[in-house]
């Protein structure tokens, strides 16, 4: 009896979860009960991980984005009602290190994650929509593709051999032609959604953002048009931090955020930095200002990423003087 009262006291007491996720199994760790637990990374595993949780007060769930292996288990733990959270594993590293964890094991993380829950208590979100899953999946396969292209291409320049030269010349051709379909995937998915076509339009409509950078900001930031300028410039890794010790002021650096929106909001400020009459402008006046072309194209990504957000959020399209 004695014992029965303690399980029943022990399963009250709230609960928090790290999962530590690879492609085949999730090590699991329950925070403050000290159970661990590993299930294999499928449904099956996942339904065994659920009965299991279904015994305790779960708060929290907490697992580190992977490129896609931690999808399935933030999808099917969300549907079951349970709160998750997708941490940055560079977040999650300074973490661990902060509080004196060293070592660096699946065991190890999952107790960490779970550690993290309690303590900084990270935002549970709802995953992603399958379409946009797959549609970022594409676009993440363009980016690759079209890297794969530069980098043959120089090879191409700097070749010298004509057998070489012959076999990278049917390769380019190759990739151009795998490039082009996927990019005609990428229009028709997003074509098939109307919420996505709208906020596509929206996002082109903007001069220096063209449709692979559009594409880009509606699978990497998905975020926009939900969240305030200075949250969205932080997202976006263009927000300015100060560098401040006792009287001396340092120079403020950008630091942070997801890196695949930065990329894209660089090339699409080269081009509004030329292109767009507002962009344009301020970005000629911080130079005149004496301020380094590099650091007054990034405030004219911050200035894009902040309007794309603010044309979102208010459901219409960029207009000649409205930035």
């Amino acid at each position: 009896m004695q014992g029965k009262v303690l399980l029943e006291a022990r399963s009250a007491q709230p609960v928090y979860v790290g999962g530590d996720v690879c492609k085949d199994h999730l090590d699991v760790y329950l925070h403050p009960l000290a159970h661990r637990c590993r299930v294999t990374n499928d449904r099956n595993g996942l339904r065994r991980l659920k009965r299991l949780l279904a015994e305790h007060d779960v708060k929290l769930i907490v697992m580190e984005a992977t490129a896609k292996y931690h999808r399935l288990a933030h999808r099917s733990l969300s549907q079951s009602g349970l709160a998750v959270a997708i941490v940055n594993p560079l977040r999650a590293r300074l973490f661990a290190e902060a509080i004196g964890t060293l070592a660096k094991t699946d065991r190890v993380d999952a107790k960490m994650l779970a550690i993290l829950g309690e303590a900084l208590g990270p935002q549970a979100r709802p995953p992603a929509e399958e379409a946009l899953e797959a549609l970022q999946e594409l676009v993440h396969a363009r980016n690759t593709a079209t890297a794969e292209r530069t980098a043959l291409a120089n090879r191409l320049a700097a070749s010298q051999v004509a057998l070489l030269r012959k076999e990278l010349r049917q390769r380019l051709k190759s990739l151009d032609g795998h490039i082009e379909r996927l990019d005609a995937a990428i229009v028709a998915r997003i074509a098939a959604d109307p919420a996505l076509a709208r906020r596509y339009e929206i996002l082109i409509s903007i001069p220096g953002v063209g449709p692979g950078v559009a594409a880009n900001l509606l699978v990497d930031l998905a975020e926009l048009g939900s969240l305030d300028r200075h949250a969205i410039a932080t997202l976006a890794g263009v927000a300015p931090f100060a560098d401040d010790s006792g009287e001396a002021t340092g120079q403020r650096h950008i630091k942070g955020g997801r890196a695949s929106p930065r990329r894209a909001l660089y090339w699409a400020a080269l081009s509004a930095a030329r292109h767009n009459p507002d962009l344009s402008a301020f970005y000629k006046r911080l130079v005149e200002a004496g301020k380094k072309p590099k650091v007054a194209l990034t405030a004219v990504m911050r200035k894009l990423v902040v309007l794309a957000n603010t044309l979102l959020k208010e459901n219409r399209l960029w207009v000649d003087h409205c930035a």
